[in-house]
């Protein structure tokens, strides 16, 4: 696993650091903080030993004497949080970093002890940039961009286990859901909203459950972070927009998975529901690594006039459309120009699956390929 490319940065205070259980959280600290006290709650005896005695961290972290803590999947023992406030509290010198796949627990466990105290960071899956030469995008496409999976001999296969062992870990054990069946058949109906607008009630009428439950579910799927939602763009709205946010899993490969494929499904159109996807997965990790001061929305009218994406922020304004074809149609690029009518300001890209970068009607049209390779933490969202 090419963690040697990751662009997630050190820091010198106590943090969180987040993220799917795959993205290479664990891998990367140990590269990072070598001489660090290191526990690992999925150790079943290391968890047996923190969750009937939390105060034994205490003795430890005082025994070990090591500049730097970090506590692997801390949701598992939600009790060490107190321990932990105390110490950062009676001893500014040492650095605590907490890593977890799940803030489920940590939110009903009184995680906000520690706010202001310990930053929050997130680990995303593999960004092309950081793959260089190795990133194929047609495998991106099909198998998506978890570091796990990419680092198997058989990524199909171990997409299926990866699934797996989220549900049964993170759902099923914890006793997230009451019936376990009852969840798989919403998690295939809700695979239907990826790259689009979430209709709760929709999602339920074909899960064949109460909405009530549904928006639990879907709540569930972002505590394990598995999935997450982008609001529309209101700021200074010309025109009527859209109230519901649009529904994304955290990686393509992921999709690809829980999407049912049949007679009736066109390739064509779940390919670009997947390249729209890992778009978004690529700017969520651009603004976590070095843009946190930007936010990423949708925008779209009541009358359906649409763009992808908006980056909002203090140095950024742009809006991004996405479409898996070769070739540029007129109508492609109506969406943007109608955004340009209301937001003359915003710098206007459209990602398509062609070879030429070129500049049509003041919009900036780039192979996603090319675009996807070139975005980097840090740097101008487009050179």
């Amino acid at each position: 696993m090419a963690t040697e490319s990751r662009f997630l940065q050190k820091i010198p205070e106590s943090y969180f650091l987040f993220g799917p259980r795959g993205t290479g959280k664990t891998t990367w600290l140990k590269q990072e903080y070598p001489e660090a006290l290191y526990l690992d709650l999925l150790s079943p005896e290391i968890y047996r030993s923190f969750v009937t005695h939390p105060e034994r961290l205490r003795e430890m972290v005082k025994g070990e004497r090591s500049a730097v803590v970090i506590i692997d999947e801390i949701q598992k023992v939600p009790a060490l949080l107190d321990v932990i406030h105390q110490l950062v509290e009676e001893d500014k010198t040492t650095q605590y970093i907490l890593t977890g796949s799940s803030a489920r627990k940590l939110k009903r466990s009184g995680v906000d002890l520690l706010s202001g105290r310990l930053l929050w960071r997130s680990m995303y899956p593999f960004m092309a940039a950081e793959l260089g030469d190795s990133f194929d995008l047609e495998a991106a496409l099909s198998t998506g961009l978890i570091p796990l999976v990419q680092d198997s001999t058989d990524p199909l296969s171990r997409l299926h286990a990866y699934i797996d062992l989220y549900v049964r870990e993170e759902v099923q054990y914890e006793g997230l859901v009451r019936k376990l069946d009852d969840f798989l058949r919403f998690i295939e109906a809700v695979s239907f909203s990826h790259a689009s607008l979430l209709n709760v009630t929709e999602v339920a009428r074909e899960a064949q459950a109460q909405r009530k439950t549904v928006a639990g579910y879907i709540q569930i799927l972002e505590d394990i972070l598995i999935a997450y939602q982008i609001t529309p763009f209101r700021k200074k709205a010309k025109r009527n927009t859209v109230s519901h946010s649009k529904f994304y899993f955290f990686d393509t490969g992921v999709f690809r998975i829980l999407r049912p494929h049949g007679p009736l499904d066109r390739p064509e159109e779940i390919t670009g529901l997947a390249l729209e996807g890992l778009v978004a997965q690529h700017l969520r990790s651009w603004i976590g690594y070095g843009q946190q001061d930007t936010a990423l929305h949708f925008w779209r009218s009541t009358r359906g006039v649409e763009v992808d994406f908006v980056l909002y922020g203090q140095n950024t304004f742009a809006a991004v459309e996405v479409k898996s074809s070769t070739k540029i149609r007129p109508s492609d690029l109506n969406g943007l120009r109608a955004f340009r009518e209301d937001y003359p300001q915003a710098q206007l890209v459209f990602l398509y699956r062609g070879e030429q970068r070129l500049l049509i009607d003041g919009i900036l049209c780039i192979p996603c390929e090319r675009f996807l390779r070139d975005l980097r933490p840090g740097l101008p969202f487009v050179a």
